[in-house]
């Protein structure tokens, strides 16, 4: 789990579709595209060529 402040979870959102996005263990999960993007050192990695594509 990712030790993120609640605050930026609520105003960050996917860069691919803007929709919001959602912790899945240690990564940030878009709830409209399915994108995972990695948290590194507690720093969400909000780009598209760092996302894993859904499965």
């Amino acid at each position: 789990m990712t030790d993120l402040d609640p605050a930026l979870l609520e105003i960050i959102v996917c860069p691919a579709c803007r929709a919001d996005l959602a912790v899945v263990g240690d990564e940030l999960v878009c709830q409209g595209c399915g994108l995972a993007y990695p948290v590194r050192d507690g720093i969400p990695v909000l780009l598209v060529d760092e996302a894993r594509k859904p499965s």
